[in-house]
């Protein structure tokens, strides 16, 4: 592997997702998709007893349980080495959706030939990154029935290393998408930038 020139490739990387974070359509992807994980993670971080707790109290105390979810995305009432994995996944995986939301939209707008298969390998890239909560979720049943008592252990094992997986391949997602994003504002301004200099001779 050339070392140098991965890392060359996250420095472009980074410097397409600043390109990225000052257009509008970026935003109406990062912003949905932060919170709608957020929430829905810190939701299932208990399994699914605060499900079963909303089915229990109705409309109002769905709202509070949601409203304390919300919250908990931004470390309210959470334990920080809880928080913080998952805050740094959420966040990631609202960049992913942000620069698929962009891409997508750029190459309907330059490339309509590629949109189809840009949309599956976006798509893909989006179902990687994944929610490893919500994994780690289903398995917990399971393992606690396999391995009777050292169930609960085994699956915070797991979701320490569902987690730490989803958010490698969520950086490496990110790199990928990054460049594309660099190589397509910067082809956009120059091209912007010959058509002015055509108009004006």
């Amino acid at each position: 592997m050339n070392w140098r020139k991965f890392c060359d490739d996250f420095v472009l990387a980074g410097k397409g997702i600043l390109l990225a974070t000052k257009e509008k359509r970026f935003w109406y992807g990062f912003v949905p998709s932060f919170l709608l994980f957020g929430i829905l993670i810190n939701l299932l971080s208990a399994g699914f007893s605060k499900f079963e707790l909303m089915g229990a109290l109705g409309f109002p105390g769905c709202l509070r349980i949601i409203g304390d979810a919300f919250l908990n995305i931004f470390g309210i009432n959470k334990i920080f080495l809880d928080w913080l994995p998952v805050f740094f996944l959420c966040l990631l995986q609202g960049i992913l959706i942000g620069l698929i939301v962009l891409l997508w939209q750029k190459k309907r707008e330059n490339d309509a030939d590629n949109l189809g298969k840009a949309g599956i390998i976006t798509g893909l890239i989006a179902l990687g990154a994944g929610c490893p909560t919500c994994g780690t979720t289903l398995l917990t049943p399971l393992l606690g029935a396999i391995f009777s008592t050292g169930g609960l252990a085994l699956t915070g094992v797991i979701s320490t290393l569902v987690t730490v997986l989803a958010i490698m391949i969520a950086v490496l997602s990110l790199k990928r998408l990054g460049v594309e994003t660099y190589v397509i504002i910067v082809n956009e301004k120059y091209m912007k930038k010959k058509e002015a200099r055509e108009k004006s001779v």
